[in-house]
């Protein structure tokens, strides 16, 4: 069983690797907004996580396969006449897949190994992040309540939105004025995205991918990414010189080290400044016209080859 998971984990990964490689180009297209363009990282972290998906003849797989490289399709059902869900395979390190006879007794010996050290690292990665996130929420348990949501700590320097299910925005004891305005309308706003709830679930899919370097850069990226569109939609509505004071509010952020927070100051200042120097209001009709885009890039991507 373990050597199942294992065999389809690295299939995953691999996939999910080339879908993640994609993303990243196309993110650096800086006309669509990074509150659009955030959600195409639902397509790699899909990829880690679900091992099937339903066939397309829309779906860039087909491309991909005919071009740069020919995985295996092992069907798994057919739901309807012209549609079917399949497994990406890229190893074809197998004969048969239900259950899996590998080709050879050394090959199956290799995956037992694999899925034996997979599933320690995996839980000793995970068993980490639960101890850091436990440490990081007793350093602000005694915080205190300033308003609905809101609490006030001596021992942080950054703001930050802490907790998942029930968050909790924490300011520095310094955080006074038009400042404290502009950093409670981002945190807010991070409450209002659940960007907790995105980042844990990034963090999850990285962990089962540990042995994958680029599932640790997908997930750099797509923080980074939170935070920007984090910016872009509190700052969606207001004046060209309130934009400019959050702006100008980012220079004095201190950047949060913490990796279970969504801070004030959490990703490269001078990054989230020029995005918002270059912002623009999107009007209805560019929105749906992103939607549209970003859907059907998705579409493409999270489907296989028909």
């Amino acid at each position: 069983m373990l050597t199942e998971i294992v065999y389809w984990i690295i299939n995953m990964s691999i996939t999910a690797s080339i879908m993640g490689l994609i993303v990243l180009l196309i993110r650096k297209i800086k006309v669509i907004p990074r509150r659009v363009s955030v959600f195409l990282w639902i397509i790699p972290f899909f990829r880690m996580c679900v091992p099937v998906s339903f066939t397309s003849s829309l779906s860039l797989m087909n491309l991909l396969s005919e071009y740069v490289y020919k995985p295996k399709s092992v069907p798994v059902a057919k739901p309807a006449p012209a549609v079917a869900m399949t497994l990406m395979n890229s190893i074809g390190a197998a004969k048969s897949y239900a259950p899996i006879v590998y080709k050879t007794n050394v090959l199956e010996g290799v995956f037992e190994v694999a899925g034996i050290i997979w599933l320690v690292v995996t839980l000793a990665v995970l068993l980490a992040f639960v101890m850091m996130y436990v440490v990081t929420m007793k350093e602000i348990r005694d915080a205190k309540k300033v308003e609905k949501g809101v609490f006030v700590s001596a021992k942080t320097d950054s703001p930050a939105v802490y907790g998942i299910f029930r968050p909790k925005i924490v300011l520095p004891e310094k955080c006074e004025g038009k400042n404290r305005e502009f950093v409670l309308r981002h945190e807010k706003t991070h409450v209002r995205r659940k960007d907790n709830l995105w980042r844990l679930l990034g963090f999850i899919a990285a962990s089962v991918h540990w042995f994958n370097p680029l599932s640790w850069l997908f997930l750099k990226a797509f923080l980074a990414d939170l935070e920007l569109a984090c910016d872009e939609s509190a700052v969606a509505g207001l004046k060209e010189k309130e934009r400019k004071g959050y702006a100008l509010s980012l220079l004095g952020a201190v950047r949060s080290k913490n990796m279970f927070v969504s801070a004030f100051g959490g990703a490269k200042v001078r990054t989230r400044i020029e995005n918002l120097v270059s912002y623009k209001q999107m009007t209805l009709f560019s929105a749906v016209c992103f939607g549209l885009l970003v859907a059907a890039v998705i579409y493409a991507l999270i489907t296989n080859a028909a």
